[in-house]
C-alpha cells in the first residue's frame, strides 16, 4: 500500500505527459475539429497550447509530489480539471464520443471512440487522488 499512491501518481503523470507533448507540434485533430465545429477558431492554436501547458505543469506537479507531499494533491486536481474539460467537450455536439484521432488521407477526420475511453479512465484516477489528498488541499480539505 505504501507505493499505491505514488505509482498511481506516475502513472497519471506519464499519461499527462503523453497527451500534453502532442499539443506542442501541428496541428490536432482534436481542436482543429471543434475549431470548426463551434466557429471558434482559438480553440486551434491557443485552446490547444494552453491545455498541453496545463497538462505539463499537472504532470510536473504529480512527479514532484513523489518526493514533496504538498504538490500531490495539487498536480492531481488540475489533472481532474483539464481531463474533466476534455470530458465536458466529448458530450457536446461539438466533439462527441466518437471523436477525431487523426487527420485522413483524402482530407477530414479519421473517428474513434478512444480518447474519451482514456478521459473516463484517467478522470476517475484523478478524482481517487484528489480524494486521497482532500485533507492538504485548500477549500476541499482543511489544509
Amino acid at each position: 500500500m505504501k507505493f499505491l499512491k505514488p505509482g498511481l501518481g506516475l502513472l497519471l503523470a506519464a499519461f499527462m505527459i503523453f497527451m500534453g507533448i502532442q499539443k506542442f507540434g501541428d496541428a490536432n485533430p482534436i481542436f482543429s475539429h471543434l475549431a470548426a465545429e463551434s466557429g471558434f477558431e482559438f480553440f486551434e492554436p491557443q485552446v490547444r497550447l494552453l491545455t498541453g501547458v496545463l497538462e505539463m505543469l499537472a504532470a510536473i506537479l504529480l512527479a514532484v509530489g513523489v518526493f514533496l507531499k504538498r504538490f500531490e494533491g495539487y498536480g492531481a486536481l488540475l489533472s481532474l480539471g483539464v481531463i474533466g474539460g476534455a470530458i465536458v467537450f466529448h458530450l457536446t455536439p461539438w466533439l462527441g464520443i466518437n471523436a477525431p484521432v487523426a487527420f485522413a488521407d483524402g482530407g477530414g477526420y479519421v473517428y474513434s471512440p478512444m480518447l474519451f475511453g482514456m478521459a473516463v479512465v484517467f478522470g476517475a484516477l484523478s478524482a481517487v487522488l484528489v480524494w486521497m489528498d482532500k485533507d492538504k488541499l485548500p477549500i476541499i480539505g482543511k489544509a
